[in-house]
């Protein structure tokens, strides 16, 4: 798998310059405190995307249960009362 930002079209050296000038900006005593707290934001990111995700998979379970119930019902004969 591709791990390039296609989205931004950023290559290596543009990281790199991106780095050099946060690095310079915040000082080198404030990049391990940003990189944590930006650990953080991905890994809350990908927690919510995961929750929604499962949401959305036992939502679409559920409606095929239904559905399949809904079809068995329809295909079953009707049971007769006075046997």
């Amino acid at each position: 798998m591709d791990f390039t930002l296609l989205f931004f079209n950023i290559s290596g050296g543009e990281i790199f310059i991106i780095l050099l000038i946060v690095f310079l900006v915040f000082g080198p005593g404030k990049i391990p405190e940003i990189a944590k707290k930006l650990g953080r934001a991905v890994y809350e990111v990908k927690r919510a995307s995961s929750e929604i995700k499962r949401e959305i998979d036992s939502e679409i379970r559920k409606i095929d249960r239904e559905k399949t119930k809904t079809k068995s019902e329809k295909s079953t004969p009707p049971e007769e009362e006075n046997k």
